[in-house]
């Protein structure tokens, strides 16, 4: 795990904490903080003040507090949501704090979901995610060119749903003709936002909120994996794979876990990060067919 995706999960971890006491009532002092988490009271302030901005704080001294509408009021779902958007912070100052606000809307208008810890950069992409954002809460039909990643591209007219920041990567997610697909924002030119208002779905709607990953496809495969002890604790401590289960224990530390995937990438970059210590048990072939992939690799290298 590189230093920083490191310091993110240190972050997301401290916010999720102070979240979930201040959602359960609690007043908050900075010292305190600073002193359980191993921080600077400058950075205790930073989450309150800065990262915490849209919560509108009830502040006095250094005592925090949720404004008692608000207490209860998130769950545990949110909690997750918001503490993953640690290291959003300082990258588009123009935006994240817009973007939390949002976050916390579960209505059909709000426009964003989150999935991983990550964030890339999307500064160059401001003014159409602005677009994107305005057309989702306004229920206005967007067209845009996309570049598929074969470098071809089409001129696509859709109805769009949710913006997602899944492991790193934007994507739009949107109804092309009935069918629910994702495009990366990085790939979009030329948006055009119409005067063509939509009405949303609201099964489509449900079931991007339910579902853990961009590859939509609503027929999923069970895929089971064997992990080795070295790899073990990272399974145990994070969702990896969409409707992650660990399946068994056994005394050596070696667990099985299995999940649910709607496409082979899904996982196939989660085994070769942890090649020797993950192997896939199922589905039937995959662990060969990587297998295959690897040897072409090294022999290409050789």
């Amino acid at each position: 795990m590189s230093s920083s995706t490191s310091s993110l999960d240190t972050i997301a971890y401290r916010l999720s904490a102070i979240l979930r006491r201040l959602n359960a009532g609690e007043t908050l002092v900075i010292k305190r903080l600073a002193d359980e988490f191993g921080v600077t009271e400058r950075t205790i302030r930073r989450d309150l003040n800065e990262r915490f901005s849209f919560l509108n704080l009830e502040k006095k001294s250094n005592r925090y507090s949720l404004p008692p509408y608000k207490l209860g009021t998130f769950s545990q779902r949110d909690v997750q949501r918001i503490a993953s958007l640690a290291g959003l912070q300082g990258m588009s100052p123009a935006l994240s704090g817009e973007f939390l606000g949002d976050l916390l809307d579960d209505s059909l208008r709000g426009s964003l979901l989150v999935h991983g810890t990550k964030a890339e950069d999307i500064s160059n992409k401001e003014p159409d995610i602005a677009k994107l954002r305005a057309a989702i809460q306004d229920r206005l039909v967007v067209e845009f060119e996309y570049s598929k990643p074969d470098d071809t591209r089409k001129i696509l007219q859709v109805n769009p749903y949710k913006l997602v920041l899944n492991e790193g990567v934007w994507y739009l997610q949107a109804t092309d003709q009935g069918k629910v697909k994702s495009y990366a924002v990085s790939r979009i030119d030329r948006l055009l936002v119409s005067m063509e208002a939509f009405t949303p779905d609201t099964e489509v709607v449900d079931y991007l909120k339910k579902e853990d990953t961009v590859w939509l496809n609503q027929e999923k495969t069970e895929v089971v994996l064997k992990v080795l002890p070295p790899a073990a604790s990272y399974f145990q401590r994070r969702q990896l794979i969409g409707s992650q289960k660990i399946e068994m224990t056994f005394k050596d530390g070696e667990i099985l876990v299995s999940g649910l995937i709607a496409h082979q990438n899904q996982i196939l970059p989660i085994v070769r990060y942890w090649i020797p210590y993950v192997r896939v048990v199922r589905p039937d072939g995959l662990q060969a067919e990587l297998d295959a992939q690897l040897k072409t690799y090294v022999g290409l290298s050789d």
